[in-house]
């Protein structure tokens, strides 16, 4: 069992590129540590001091436990209250920084995306519209620019809602724009002063890649870079992988295909991280990275962006933290934020109540030390 636990560990420092299979291995760290614990309670409650070893085992895996379990006082506060209490329900401490990111879905602007609550558009629009925070990372974003023609009017003129008519500058960063000049990609808004952008596309520039921008702030004298991302994609469909889980004919007929897209998908999304953590070392100011990673703190992805970078909900949150709004298990962390070592994070949240998309939106408040 501690075998297994050590190659699982390992096997998140092995990208899918050069082991195929070593992604999945990684997903089976949460079990490990389980069966570890169960060992170690095991014992201990029969008196044997054998007991000893697999708690020496877990205290060494203690940084895997608070990866995908932490258990911070603060944060269980915070939870507890229903976020009526704690930092992010007071007044901004100086010199730091609000960001909120959020994987929009596009706004929900197709028909069946917005069946089930027709308004979802306008009150996901509204919400972030009116949020306190200082810099927001959109992914899957969608606008409408002026001059598009559409049934919805006005309704998906994002940019003009959420940049200058809430106070912020925006960068979007255009992945298409279709027939009638609506554009997809991803977009930052940010109250503080934009004095720098740029891309970075994974090879071509497509829905999965990477900007950022410098922002004057948070006091005079400071500038910070803030990073959004949105990695490669699983390319599962959700009924597929529903289907997969609840029968053997439903695993036969879809496991093959599915195993094949994640093993390509975790490929992928390792040289992204790789890519990412080159121009974010790189970076002459401190660094926030926010955005959609597609993966799991079990992952070659996670652990390269968390080498160099602290992880916000690990850093302060309690529990899985899941961010995942869908039919699947709700134990899927895969939006995350990341700081720089200059930083120090004082809260973080998950907005489980804003069920707009598939995705629930992160905050994080962030101080300059």
């Amino acid at each position: 069992m501690l075998l297994g636990l050590l190659l699982s560990v390992a096997a998140e420092r092995v990208s899918g590129e050069q082991v195929s299979l070593a992604p999945l291995l990684a997903l089976t760290v949460p079990v490990w540590l389980a069966l570890t614990a169960l060992l170690a309670l095991g014992w201990a409650l029969r008196r044997r001091r054998i007991a000893l070893l697999p708690v020496a085992a877990l205290a060494l895996a203690w940084p895997q436990v608070q990866r995908g379990l932490p258990l911070h006082w603060a944060g269980l506060q915070a939870l507890a209250s229903g976020y009526k209490s704690g930092l992010l329900a007071q007044p901004a401490p100086p010199r730091s920084l609000r960001l909120l990111s959020a994987n929009v879905r596009i706004f929900n602007v197709y028909a069946h995306l917005r069946k089930a609550d027709p308004t979802a558009p306008a009150k996901a629009m509204e919400w972030l519209a009116t949020s306190p925070a200082d810099v927001l990372c959109l992914q899957e974003f969608y606008q409408e620019p002026t001059g598009t023609r559409s049934s919805d009017g006005d309704l998906f003129r994002v940019a003009d809602k959420l940049g200058p008519g809430s106070g912020r500058q925006v960068f979007v960063s255009k992945s298409l724009t279709n027939s009638m000049g609506a554009q997809f990609g991803l977009a930052i808004f940010s109250r503080l002063p934009i004095v720098g952008r740029g891309e970075i596309a994974f090879g071509r520039l497509s829905q999965n890649h990477a900007m950022w921008v410098d922002v004057a702030g948070p006091r005079p004298g400071d500038t910070v870079r803030v990073f959004n991302a949105h990695l490669q994609s699983m390319s599962m469909d959700e009924s597929d992988l529903v289907a997969a889980g609840s029968s053997k004919a439903g695993l036969r007929s879809k496991g093959r295909g599915l195993l094949g897209r994640f093993v390509r998908g975790a490929a992928a999304r390792a040289w992204q991280a790789d890519t990412l953590v080159a121009r974010i070392v790189r970076s002459p100011y401190p660094v926030l990275l926010a955005g959609d990673c597609n993966d799991l703190p079990y992952s070659y992805s996670y652990n390269s962006l968390a080498g160099s970078l602290q992880n916000a909900w690990a850093t302060v949150g309690f529990g899985p933290g899941n961010t995942y709004h869908g039919r699947l298990p709700p134990l899927l962390r895969i939006d995350q934020q990341f700081a720089g070592p200059q930083w120090q994070v004082l809260a973080c949240r998950v907005h489980t109540e804003i069920p707009y998309s598939d995705h629930f939106p992160v905050e994080a408040l962030y101080r300059l030390k």
